[in-house]
């Protein structure tokens, strides 16, 4: 493999670390912020969802992320090194500022960026909705703007029932709650895993095609765990400025708040990789606790950190977007 390739493809993995402390940190934010699990015990079950998601979810997710580019096999690889290095450096700034960011927003902004530099309009795959599945940035865009309402609306409602049905119940049962927040917890972070390691088994896969060393787009067995043992490996790292955030900043959730959170963000994630639409954790996770948070007490929602969190979701497509474009030629130097 010539020496673009190698580094286009060690600087996704490399991506898919920094999703992991930073991302993951949603799925066990509740876990910990309601005090069901300790910390340590939290980041091995998220690790290990994260890992089992990948293997035993399809591939829908990474072949839709794989068909963002069109362009020739060297601009390909240029292109896709500048994307996934301007995600990086987006993600090490939200993370350190402790902004719940998308980094999935991040890779999409940086691809489109790229691509546009390299071959303009005609770089990118716009695409939309084919037979339901979603095809190209369009569809990409749709799913990454539907998700964070659907996670707020359905855990809204989950909250809703949860608490009519438990109002009257006694102390006794806050240590099954608990107990439900691991299942929860584990579920949210396997679905996480399913969708998120699957983008940069799509871009890598993406990379293999354009170098030549794959004939067709069909993710290799050695690309699956190689990207669920680097989104494992920043998982165990920690993204704890940001489960502070989610966990405490939004709104001191409960641990039927978290329960349900957990769960309703599941549920999204995990259907959106199913049908291939790339969504963001951070994004379903966080609108989910707000829309616990509202439906319960909506004056202890923390509305300054909600806009906050909203301001940086905004930004994150067009600054990644600069920034790829200002590194596509740094990459095409190499």
């Amino acid at each position: 493999m010539e020496i673009a390739l190698l580094l286009a493809i060690a600087t996704t993995f490399a991506f898919d670390l920094t999703n992991g402390f930073h991302d993951s940190a949603n799925s066990i934010a509740a876990l910990v912020a309601t005090r069901a699990a300790r910390p340590g015990h939290a980041l091995i079950l998220a690790a290990a969802g994260n890992f089992a998601g990948p293997l035993l979810v399809g591939t829908a997710v990474a072949d839709t992320v794989g068909g963002v580019v069109e362009l020739p096999a060297d601009a390909t690889i240029t292109a896709v090194g500048a994307a996934v290095t301007a995600a990086i450096a987006w993600n090490l700034l939200t993370w350190r500022l402790g902004l719940p960011s998308s980094s999935s927003h991040a890779l999409v902004g940086g691809l489109v960026g790229a691509s546009l530099v390299a071959a303009g309009m005609s770089g990118v795959h716009w695409g939309g909705f084919t037979d339901g599945h979603p095809t190209g940035i369009v569809g990409i865009l749709v799913g990454l703007a539907l998700s964070p309402v659907l996670g707020a609306l359905a855990c809204a409602l989950l909250g809703a029932l949860a608490w009519r049905l438990m109002r009257r119940a006694r102390h006794r049962t806050l240590d099954p709650v608990r107990k439900g927040e691991w299942v929860t917890a584990a579920t949210l972070a396997f679905s996480h895993g399913a969708n998120d390691a699957q983008k940069s088994m799509g871009v890598i896969t993406l990379l293999l095609v354009a170098g030549g060393q794959l004939t067709e787009f069909t993710v290799p067995l050695w690309v699956k765990l190689a990207a669920a043992t680097s989104l494992t490996v920043g998982t165990a790292f920690g993204g704890w400025r940001i489960v502070r955030t989610v966990g405490h900043g939004v709104y001191r959730m409960t641990p039927l708040d978290g329960l349900v959170s957990q769960g309703g963000a599941s549920v999204v994630i995990l259907g959106a990789a199913l049908v291939g639409a790339p969504v963001s954790t951070t994004h379903v996770v966080a609108s989910g606790v707000v829309g616990v948070g509202a439906q319960h007490r909506k004056q202890h929602v923390h509305w300054k950190v909600v806009k906050e969190m909203g301001s940086a979701w905004i930004v994150t497509l067009p600054v990644t977007a600069l920034l790829g474009a200002a590194l596509f030629p740094v990459w095409e130097a190499i």
